[in-house]
């Protein structure tokens, strides 16, 4: 399934989460990655990911309907692989 970048969040641990969600804000996948990895890596942050369905997790209502928006404004602008 294709998921657009629809959250990013650093810590005070120097970690960055990325949430991708569907275009429907139902499903998304969470990823944790450090920042000085992935600056030492030269890793890129994406507008879409692909994923397996059973590697999903169940949005929360309460960010169903932001996720949702977020994803398709993603989807509406962004090519998939362009880093953002």
């Amino acid at each position: 399934m294709r998921l657009w970048l629809v959250e990013r969040d650093y810590d005070d641990r120097n970690l960055i989460t990325l949430v991708y969600a569907t275009t429907d804000g139902e499903r998304c996948v969470r990823t944790e990655q450090s920042a000085a990895v992935m600056n030492r890596q030269g890793t890129t942050v994406t507008a879409a990911v692909d994923a397996e369905p059973a590697d999903l997790d169940t949005v929360d209502e309460a960010d169903r309907e932001r996720y949702a928006t977020e994803a398709t404004r993603m989807a509406e602008t962004c090519d998939p692989d362009e880093e953002v």
